[in-house]
């Protein structure tokens, strides 16, 4: 079972890859096929082996021998482990399916917000009725669970809309976007309340330590610098997906 997991892992994180690459900028993830982003080259399908065209390539285009990104190999090796992690924690069941969709769904986020600093609707809105379904099939009362499901999708959304327009009254500049209202929404519906609450926190509070330490790296910062939310966010969320009901209920031990 491991080996097909890492296997159907390393073919999913190639074609997360695509969509990496392809999403922000609005273009198709089907056609053209795969080209190098320095020369435009087309990459033959044996150069296009998960991690191993990589090592075997030595990091570089057969064709102008431009280094291609170490973020390639990355998400090809990352996804996998996650859904290894998945397959440990839950098992083989709805629940575990249903996180190894979620890690999917954020991993790519997370590595689209870091380079482009957008969340693309083809993730976050597909990945909000994927997260109300998902809600639904676990629970006994499927109807019940998804409408609540929805409910949760959209307070955490108006939440997110509400600081950032508290914010653009203080600062007369944004601050989150919509993108991230989509993505919150999206993280609610698929892990509900509780859980939702530790992401937005744990978010935060990594972006905060992030931007302090690139403030105190840069002795003149020349204006505000622009951080990934969304990023944090989905990096908060896989954390949460596998250890966030402990946290919770940790927490809630100092009140008995």
């Amino acid at each position: 079972m491991e080996v097909l997991i890492v296997i159907l892992g390393l073919l999913f994180g190639s074609f997360l890859n695509v969509c990496i690459a392809r999403l922000p900028r609005h273009e198709s993830i089907a056609r053209p096929r795969s080209r190098c982003p320095r020369c435009g080259a087309a990459i033959a399908a044996w150069d296009n082996i998960p991690v191993l065209s990589y090592l075997l390539l030595r990091g570089r285009c057969r064709a102008c021998r431009k280094p291609i990104s170490w973020r390639y190999p990355a998400v090809e090796i990352i996804l996998p482990l996650l859904w290894l992690l998945c397959w440990a924690w839950f098992g083989l069941t709805i629940h575990g399916i249903g996180m190894a969709v979620l890690c999917f769904l954020l991993l790519g986020l997370a590595v689209m917000d870091a380079e482009t600093m957008r969340l693309p609707d083809a993730f976050t809105l597909p990945g909000i009725v994927l997260g109300i379904v998902y809600s639904g099939a676990i629970c006994g009362k499927w109807a019940r669970c998804a409408a609540l499901s929805l409910g949760w999708a959209a307070s955490f959304a108006g939440l997110i809309l509400a600081i950032a327009g508290i914010y653009w009254l203080l600062r007369r500049r944004s601050g989150m976007g919509l993108g991230d209202a989509k993505l919150m929404a999206m993280i609610a519906a698929w892990l509900g309340p509780s859980q939702g609450v530790l992401v937005l926190f744990l978010g935060v509070v990594a972006a905060a330590i992030y931007g302090l330490a690139l403030s105190v790296s840069r002795r003149k910062m020349e204006g505000s610098v622009a951080l990934p939310f969304g990023a944090f966010l989905c990096v908060a969320g896989i954390y949460t997906l596998f250890v966030g009901q402990r946290i919770i209920y940790w927490y809630l031990g100092f009140f008995h």
